[in-house]
């Protein structure tokens, strides 16, 4: 099954705000007047999807929780709006603006941090990316990768990810920026 990606979209009200147009078979491009975003990805093109919208989201390492018994891991970030970045606004100016968000995974199996220390609940992480390893179909390991070298692997039983907006957006104070960065990992193991 290729490209299964749900995509929820919420307007701030009624009227017909705009055309809201296919990007390809598993993702859709929004509307500047959305007010939440919400999708669901099963298979790592829908993953890819999500990355994209999690790009330089920051986050504390106390809002990362693993709950093994249910077999769930969250995070909750405030991530950088790209789409709204990229969008001209009407005063010539780029949208520049962060929306707290909830990143969920199910059927994840087991935890390992790397360079990431449980004990330091208010460090302040910020997410490169999220990548999918297939190991055994449909059985992998997920990846999230942190500036700094940092890193978040789940092991998962097959991929069931969600990200959902929790609330407005608010202004940025700027558009991120990368640079490279030493990649040598400790790694530490929060096993179920």
């Amino acid at each position: 099954m290729r490209g299964r990606l749900k995509v929820v979209i919420t307007f701030s009200n009624d009227r017909n705000l705009g055309q809201i147009s296919p990007l390809s078979n598993f993702g859709f491009f929004y509307s500047l007047a959305m007010t939440e975003l919400k999708l669901i990805a099963f298979d790592p093109e829908g993953l890819v999807t999500l990355s994209a919208h999690m790009q330089d989201a920051i986050l504390r390492v106390g809002d990362i929780a693993y709950l093994p018994g249910e077999g769930r891991f969250v995070i909750i970030a405030n991530r950088f709006n790209w789409h709204a970045a990229l969008q001209p606004a009407g005063n010539g100016k780029k949208n520049v603006e962060r929306r707290r968000t909830g990143l969920r995974f199910e059927h994840v199996k087991r935890v390992q941090r790397l360079k990431i220390k449980d004990d330091a609940p208010n460090a302040v992480l910020e997410l490169l990316s999220i990548e999918f390893e297939e190991s055994s179909a449909p059985e992998g390991i997920v990846t999230f990768n942190f500036s700094g070298g940092g890193a978040i692997r789940l092991e998962v039983e097959c991929l069931e990810a969600e990200l959902k907006d929790l609330g407005p957006a608010w202004s940025a104070s700027s558009i991120p920026e990368h640079s490279d960065e030493n990649d040598s990992r400790e790694e530490s193991d929060t096993s179920a």
